[in-house]
């Protein structure tokens, strides 16, 4: 009998699907399982762009922390972290000022399991097992009021994961209790799937969507909610590829190559 890899905890059900490890997949990691590869290869065969998707997401992240770093941000809470690859958020800060703090959270078993053993001897990084539509649970972990001191401004990171919070956990509010939670001068970045830049996209890919790995898309104008009254910096809400691009790969010719809005906003 195979030996299942260490990183797989002995309660998981191998046969379903994850998000996190799609992502992982996707990025060319190696912490996936045949039933995410499948679900992926499945939906790369209706929308062959999503792989750029994906990679155009990263890279939004990378300047989106960079971007907070240089505004002075030394300490990142990342909601929905995911399984840990290469650009993580605490490699990027740490990169540009060791100083830099993180507190990664995620409910998924192998993205927790994993991010432990990536940051066993980084003690200025933990992560929080626990549900990012629970704030008040992130909020008060013992990880989290360890790492992070929130009378000082802290960066919020919720990158690619509001579209998996459905109508009926309140999204709006989830995304208030954390901007509720951050003093003034702290920033909010988020990227959410979207079909307004193409409309006609494939039912097939929006059934596959909905009812396997529960995504929810949303307007332009319903993500902008999410920001509440923090300011968006310029360029606004747009496509992942069009936020501050400063590599020329990083620019996608037409919007439908990103399908994902992203925005970052500080708090007055």
């Amino acid at each position: 009998m195979t030996r299942q890899a260490d990183w797989i905890p002995d309660s998981l059900d191998i046969g379903r699907p994850s998000t996190a490890r799609m992502y992982d997949y996707i990025l060319g990691g190696g912490h996936n399982l045949e039933a995410d590869r499948i679900l992926v290869d499945k939906m790369l065969a209706v929308q062959p762009e999503m792989r750029r998707i994906a990679f155009m997401n990263r890279a939004f992240l990378r300047r989106a922390v960079l971007f907070m770093v240089n505004a002075g941000i030394r300490q990142f809470l990342d909601l929905g972290s995911g399984i840990p690859t290469v650009g993580n958020v605490h490699e990027i800060a740490q990169a540009a000022d060791p100083q830099c703090r993180v507190v990664y959270v995620d409910n998924e078993p192998v993205a927790v399991a994993h991010t432990q053993l990536l940051l066993r001897d980084n003690d200025r990084a933990t992560v929080v097992h626990a549900d990012i539509t629970e704030p008040q649970v992130v909020l008060t972990a013992e990880e989290t009021t360890t790492m992070l001191d929130f009378d000082r401004p802290v960066g919020v990171l919720a990158v690619t994961i509001g579209h998996h919070v459905g109508p009926e956990r309140n999204p709006s509010a989830v995304f208030a209790r954390y901007r509720e939670a951050v003093v003034s001068g702290s920033y909010l970045a988020i990227t959410h799937v979207t079909y307004d830049f193409d409309s006609e996209s494939s039912e097939e890919l929006r059934s596959v969507a909905r009812t396997q790995i529960n995504v929810f898309p949303r307007t332009g104008a319903e993500i902008a909610e999410f920001f509440g009254d923090f300011e968006l910096v310029e360029p606004g809400l747009v496509s992942t590829s069009q936020w501050r691009p400063d590599r020329g790969d990083d620019v996608a010719t037409d919007p439908k190559q990103d399908a994902f809005y992203a925005g970052v906003a500080r708090k007055p």
